[in-house]
């Protein structure tokens, strides 16, 4: 398919900032991705977050997400001392990692004014055949909107 450059743009935000500064209107967008995004942000940060990106969103537009869940094989390989807080973690190469919860998610999204179309838990063994591994994945995979004006 082909991509209109004219509908279609990249560019780079820490999104973390209290303000926001984006080469953007608020209120312009259809969609916005936050593919294992917000749990390499502090905890803190991450409400004020959502609720900068919702204001970009058009009236229907809709984030969609997804990131680690509770008790994924990644939070449960941290060895002792890794843990900064309940849930959050510092890898090995200085990243951070948060483990969601579905509740935790919902409040958040419709804390900032967005309306729930989808909030999944995604449960996935993964084999490694090679080195005979079995690993539980668990993921969220999310879909909120910003409401349409006559809501």
């Amino acid at each position: 398919a082909v991509v209109s450059t004219q509908s279609t743009g990249a560019f780079v935000c820490d999104i973390s900032q209290r303000e926001l500064e984006m080469p953007i209107e608020e209120g312009s967008l259809d969609f916005i991705t936050m593919i294992f995004v917000l749990s390499a942000l502090n905890p803190g940060d991450m409400a004020h977050c959502i609720a900068n990106l919702a204001r970009y969103l058009k009236p229907g537009g809709q984030i969609l997400f997804r990131d680690y869940g509770r008790y994924d094989l990644a939070q449960l390989r941290f060895k002792n001392g890794r843990c900064l807080s309940e849930n959050f973690y510092a890898r090995g190469d200085g990243t951070k990692v948060y483990f969601f919860t579905q509740e935790e998610l919902d409040g958040m999204f419709t804390g900032a004014g967005l309306v729930k179309i989808q909030n999944i838990v995604d449960r996935r063994l993964q084999v490694n055949r090679a080195r005979k591994l079995k690993m539980y994945r668990i993921w969220i995979q999310c879909k909120y909107a910003k409401p349409e004006l006559n809501e």
